[in-house]
């Protein structure tokens, strides 16, 4: 489980450092930064598969993300006693990504290259990568450091260096796999490829969900829903039946739900309510309707995520739907960590009196994001490879 998240100079994001629980509520009002905290999670997502540096070209490149205010923001200027002074930047400019978990650490740091003639001279470099082990980034307990082409790693003999003459456009994560040489680097990889992300759940009138599909076990609902009839089907089969009827009586009283299985192999949805003669299929279903089924496959999985990041699931839902998601999604985060990014205050007062619950909360200071009421002493340690 994440315990911290640190991000630098990304879009709003001057320099963040977040302290994670198992149930993570992201507040704020529209433009206070919880879409910038949301895309620099997925961006740490991508440097297991090696899609850090295009992820990054498709929101622009490095130029368009980096973080656009002076580099020094004094007390006296966010008061607004003082106006902010522009100015060439002295530092080297670098975007940072990196989190603490309960047992290792990683972070990323990426940069504009060198000017050069090549037609890809906008891509960032990835400047350094560190591995450590516990809450914070210390000389004693780094496992794994990368410095540009060149990585070395912490053996029982002291510094040994693993690989010279890596690409500067790739983690280590795809361009080292000898779990023998790094174990570090091999257990990272996979925790997180572990993470899912939904923020792209169909429900429009031509959403694959609302036609029947070709149905094989899946254990993990698709990031678009479209195997939406066989992700129910296999809770029914191999997880937790009961928890489907619960989840669809809190929603739906007297409602219920089955999935047809035709004989050419697509499963379809069926769904009962009371009152009508025949069952509504899921193209005839609302998109509130279809989108608390979606819900209900993802959060109910019968294989569980590392951790599971939901982008404003309250989205055309109505509100007497929000506690029965509220619901789903605090008996999830039983089995694994989970965010929610959201608008919605009634999803946020069903969720923040769980236990588990750690509310953070955004707001914007002079362009700049910060935690709401996280003073010098509420935010965590953290530091940077120098």
């Amino acid at each position: 489980m994440l315990r911290t998240l640190a991000v630098e100079n990304y879009r709003s994001l001057r320099n963040l450092v977040v302290p994670l629980g198992r149930l993570n509520l992201i507040l704020g009002a529209n433009g206070a930064g919880k879409s910038n905290l949301y895309r620099a999670l997925r961006l740490l997502a991508d440097t297991a598969s090696g899609g850090v540096v295009s992820s990054l070209a498709r929101e622009g490149g490095l130029g368009s993300t980096l973080w656009a205010g002076p580099e020094r923001i004094s007390v006296a200027m966010r008061s607004g006693r003082v106006p902010v002074q522009g100015g060439p930047r002295n530092d080297p400019v670098r975007l940072k990504l990196g989190f603490a978990g309960e047992k290792l650490g990683y972070s990323i740091a990426l940069g504009l290259p060198p000017p050069s003639g090549s037609a890809f001279s906008l891509d960032p470099e990835i400047k350094r990568e560190c591995v450590w082990m516990g809450p914070v980034c210390k000389p004693d307990r780094l496992l794994v450091d990368r410095s540009g082409p060149a990585v070395r790693a912490r053996t029982e003999a002291g510094w040994k260096t693993v690989a010279d003459g890596l690409s500067l456009f790739e983690p280590v994560f795809t361009q080292i796999s000898d779990p023998n040489l790094t174990p570090e680097i091999a257990w990272l990889r996979e925790v997180i490829r572990g993470w899912r992300f939904y923020d792209q759940l169909r429900t429009d009138a031509g959403a694959p969900c609302r036609m029947p599909q070709l149905g094989t076990r899946t254990p993990v609902l698709g990031h678009d829903g479209a195997d939406l009839a066989a992700a129910i089907q296999t809770i029914l089969e191999t997880g937790d039946a009961p928890a489907v009827a619960r989840a669809v009586e809190a929603a739906f009283p007297g409602a219920s739900i089955e999935i047809e299985c035709q004989g050419d192999g697509r499963f379809g949805l069926e769904f009962r309510q009371h009152g009508l003669l025949r069952p509504l299929r899921a193209a005839e279903l609302s998109d509130g309707t279809l989108r608390f089924l979606l819900w209900l496959a993802a959060l109910l999985t019968p294989r569980p995520p590392t951790m599971m990041v939901l982008n404003e699931p309250e989205t055309s839902l109505h509100p007497d739907l929000i506690p029965a998601l509220a619901g789903m999604i605090r008996s999830a985060a039983e089995r694994t960590q989970v965010w929610v990014v959201t608008h919605s205050p009634a999803l946020a007062a069903s969720l923040r009196d769980d236990p588990e619950a750690r509310v953070i909360e955004l707001e914007k200071q002079m362009g700049q994001t910060e935690v709401r009421g996280q003073g010098l002493l509420d935010r965590p340690a953290w530091k940077w490879a120098d």
